[in-house]
């Protein structure tokens, strides 16, 4: 793969978006499928398990917790005091415990769900992605350098979904499909950012711009949301950005 191709990180931060987004709801879709909804049944359904399966990045690491800013963040294109009634529900069913802080994290009982959610989420993206080995171990490893890089880059930011949800859990032994299908949704989290900045320069609430249709002033949030989101992306070169949309591209789902 070459490196002279023009593919500067802001042009590669739009271009990369729809396809993690593919990929990663494809590999949650299959986790639903495929046993995490008979799993969620046994722990009390949806209503028991919602936040730890939103959360499980951050939460199934043991005494990982999400301060209130970082739920905040997450969550903010949702009714807040719905969100609280919701995680209410779980506090009561012995999944989630809140914090002094206003924060939250697992219970025993959630990380022992959170463990075997990760257990599903392995054997279902093994499958989903069997055949594509060297695929999502090229993604594994560029994607562990992009996080890493915006990690560093966010630093004292403040309160954010990506400084709330980075990095993720990885077990010891975590195998390459489990270890794609998070990295994918952390990063996911990175963009959300990058997009509330820019709606939020632009004068928009999170009420506001979910009703902006489609014109040349959504055209400008995006094209913003692009720029504040390359920022990890120069850690790849040019070639390696045009491989991770090829190995995206081909993955099935």
């Amino acid at each position: 793969m070459v490196d002279h191709v023009e593919l500067p990180p802001h042009r590669f931060a739009g271009l990369v978006a729809p396809a993690v987004d593919r990929a990663f709801l494809a590999g949650m879709l299959a986790g639903r499928d495929g046993g995490g909804a008979e799993l969620s049944s046994r722990y009390g359904g949806p209503a028991a398990t919602g936040c730890l399966v939103e959360f499980r990045t951050r939460l199934a690491t043991p005494g990982g917790t999400v301060d209130d800013p970082g739920f905040a963040a997450v969550t903010r294109y949702r009714d807040p005091v719905a969100c609280r009634r919701a995680v209410d529900k779980q506090v009561a069913y012995g999944m989630i415990q809140r914090l002094p802080d206003g924060g939250i994290r697992a219970t025993e009982r959630g990380l022992a769900f959170l463990d075997e959610l990760y257990g599903v989420h392995a054997e279902v993206t093994e499958e989903l992605w069997a055949g594509h080995d060297d695929r999502v171990a090229r993604l594994v490893t560029a994607l562990g350098r992009v996080l890493a890089y915006a990690v560093l880059l966010t630093g004292d930011a403040g309160p954010g979904a990506f400084a709330a949800m980075a990095p993720p859990h990885e077990p010891a032994g975590a195998p390459p499909g489990l270890l794609l299908l998070n990295r994918l949704g952390t990063l996911r989290y990175h963009r959300a950012d990058a997009h509330a900045a820019a709606w939020t320069a632009a004068g928009h609430t999170a009420t506001s711009i979910a009703e902006l249709p489609p014109g040349p002033e959504r055209l400008a949030i995006e094209q913003e949301t692009d720029r504040r989101a390359a920022g990890p992306y120069p850690v790849l070169t040019a070639g390696e950005r045009l491989a991770v949309l090829a190995d995206l591209a081909a993955l099935p789902g």
